[in-house]
């Protein structure tokens, strides 16, 4: 029960850092929107992850591990399109500079909001995990 309130706890951390990160993803629901998917993703990570992982093991081994950040992919897509609260959109990225290092401004498309949105969360999530052990 103590791992499932952590587990539930830390997904709601990395959401909530990841829809204040990227812009593409909003929440409209507040708190109610906030907790119903964390609880999703919680569910999804537990479940459907797992899963997706097993059949998507041949192109892993294939890839050399770089293809399982396909299933967190997959559960943040399933999170977007199961729980009406959170929406994705195309995200117009300004671009920054920082001591002479240039990131240019790009146009995202829904799909490539999703990709780095999995990333970020995959990231952030492991990170709250190592922390809490």
């Amino acid at each position: 029960m103590k791992s499932l309130i952590r587990n539930f706890l830390i997904n709601l951390g990395a959401l909530w850092i990841v829809t204040q990160i990227i812009p593409a993803i909003t929440i409209t629901g507040g708190t109610e929107g906030l907790f119903i998917g964390a609880l999703s993703f919680m569910a999804a990570n537990l479940v459907l992850v797992p899963i997706l992982k097993l059949l998507l093991l041949p192109l892993n081994l294939l890839t050399l591990g770089l293809f399982a950040w396909f299933a967190n992919v997959l559960a943040l897509f399933f999170l977007v399109n199961v729980v009406p609260y959170f929406k994705l959109s195309p995200y117009h990225f300004p671009g920054t500079q920082y001591q002479g290092f240039t990131i240019p401004a790009a146009d995202l498309t829904v799909f490539q909001s999703v990709l780095i949105a999995s990333f970020m969360l995959g990231f952030i999530i492991h990170f709250l995990k190592w922390l809490s052990k």
